[in-house]
């Protein structure tokens, strides 16, 4: 073979290696295309209505609803619903409802979002809109695309990378300030990065703490997180108090709170006390803040280490992102060989009695799954969460409001959540009534994102690229970010 064709011969392989990597890193699933066209009005005909619109009745019969260019127009009885005049048949798309369950597409609001591939999750199991907490310059540049129609995706917001000071909750992939001035210098950056919300950990000092809400009302940046504790002293929670006390956090403008066990272990000093925990959520109940009670992340750990590490194969796993997993495997270890009735089996059981007494007296509750994260899987996770919910004492149609009605305001969607003239048309259809059991939610029949109707089979789609998350792609982002931190 002469060397002239051994060159070209290498340089068609050279080419074809550079093609597969610019795609490994910057490609997205097929089944993430958005529709070349769309009809400019849908109408879906025959549902059992859940519009979880406040003040309306649970279930309607007989439904129709109306959607114009991706918003819903009209919703009504069939038989009375009119589409626009003028329109071609080209022009409008009708679907049969056939009886089946429609309500509002369901809204994640606390996620970990790492690859394009976890948004086919999402879609695939009804998740329509996502908060992700934790940012990367991926999920800005996310939004973009998904906004611009390039891609196809739920409805997406972000906070910005995680705040957070040195101590035992520390992660390599928080951005970490220890003085006034590294944070009002953290703040404006993550600002001028685009970012409009914050996210605080637990560990954060005073000093940073005061300054991230000083710039954070400068610049009109929304706060949610764990709530800070300051300096983590010997002794702390159960000898001495914490530098920053949880009663003092209430009154700082978090838009929420995240997870039930954080406010027990810094409400409450770890104190699995149920007398003390009633007091505590009629006091964040009186300050107004939302909870995101994440109940689902604590309840793995337990599943996990009750199978001996069996759990972390169930079905679904697959669509984990593979590097996280890999990065996950010493948290695999510890809780496949951990004992759960020693500690955290008692707090499991008591996160669900905290819950239940936060919704009695009277706090905003939102779903939020941690999906992305140790074996939390996007999109069916939020269906657990549901039930842990539901388990925890609020009936299906309240645990269905925190994952819609309440949470779309919540986390900066006002027009997400409820079947109404007005909002976006995020909806899934459902057989059988969620109502009677809360899990039917995890196997939608079709669902509608921004007047983008996926049925069955491109549901299935969506299923199978949930698995083609990329390594290469989400190294790149986390090289980039940890550069950047």
């Amino acid at each position: 073979m002469s060397l002239q064709r051994i060159t070209i011969i290498a340089a068609i392989i050279l080419l074809g290696l550079c093609a597969w990597l610019a795609k490994a890193t910057t490609g997205f699933p097929s089944a993430l295309s958005p529709p070349k066209t769309l009809p400019a009005v849908t109408r879906i005909d025959n549902v059992r209505l859940i519009s979880m619109v406040p003040g309306a009745q649970e279930v309607q019969e007989g439904q129709s609803v109306l959607i114009v260019n991706g918003e819903i127009a009209a919703v009504g009885p069939s038989a009375s619903l009119a589409s626009p005049d003028n329109l071609s048949t080209d022009d409008m798309q009708i679907i049969d409802g056939a009886g089946q369950t429609l309500l509002p597409g369901l809204i994640d609001a606390h996620i970990h979002l790492w690859d394009e591939a976890e948004l086919a999750g999402y879609l695939a199991y009804g998740v329509t809109t996502l908060r992700n907490m934790g940012g990367m310059p991926l999920h800005g540049d996310l939004i973009k695309r998904i906004e611009a129609g390039r891609i196809l995706g739920p409805d997406l917001a972000t906070t910005g990378p995680i705040l957070n000071s040195p101590g035992p909750n520390q992660q390599d992939i928080h951005q970490i300030v220890s003085t006034a001035e590294e944070a009002r210098a953290a703040v404006q950056a993550q600002y001028d990065a685009g970012y409009r919300s914050l996210k605080v950990y637990s560990n954060l000092y005073r000093e940073a703490y005061e300054a991230i809400l000083s710039e954070a009302e400068r610049l009109d940046m929304s706060v949610a997180g764990h709530t800070p504790e300051g300096v983590r002293e010997q002794g702390v929670p159960h000898m001495r108090p914490f530098d920053i006390t949880f009663e003092e956090v209430l009154d700082d403008g978090f838009t929420t709170i995240e997870h039930v066990e954080s406010i027990a272990w810094h409400g409450l000093r770890d104190q699995l006390d149920e007398e003390k925990m009633r007091a505590l959520a009629s006091l964040i109940a009186q300050s107004g803040v939302t909870v995101t009670p994440t109940l689902i992340a604590h309840d793995n750990l337990v599943r996990v280490a009750k199978s001996d590490g069996a759990y972390l194969s169930r079905p679904g796993t697959q669509t984990l992102n593979p590097l996280v997993s890999r990065i996950e495997q010493r948290t695999y270890e510890f809780w496949s060989n951990a004992d759960p009735e020693a500690r955290e089996a008692p707090r499991a059981a008591f996160y669900l009695k905290a819950t239940g007494m936060l919704h009695e007296a009277g706090v905003p509750l939102i779903a939020g799954s941690d999906a992305g994260i140790f074996t939390n899987i996007p999109g069916s996770s939020l269906t657990r969460e549901l039930e842990l919910l539901v388990e925890a004492g609020l009936t299906p149609y309240e645990a269905l409001a925190a994952a819609t009605t309440t949470a779309g305001p919540a986390i900066g969607f006002a027009d997400r959540g409820q079947i109404t003239p007005g909002f976006r048309a995020n909806l899934i259809l459902l057989t059988g009534d969620p109502l009677n059991d809360i899990s039917l939610v995890e196997r939608p029949s079709a669902v509608m994102i921004g007047g983008v109707w996926l049925d069955e089979e491109a549901l299935a789609n969506l299923h199978k690229a949930a698995r083609q998350t990329s390594t290469l792609r989400t190294a790149r982002r986390l090289i980039a970010m940890l550069m950047a931190n």
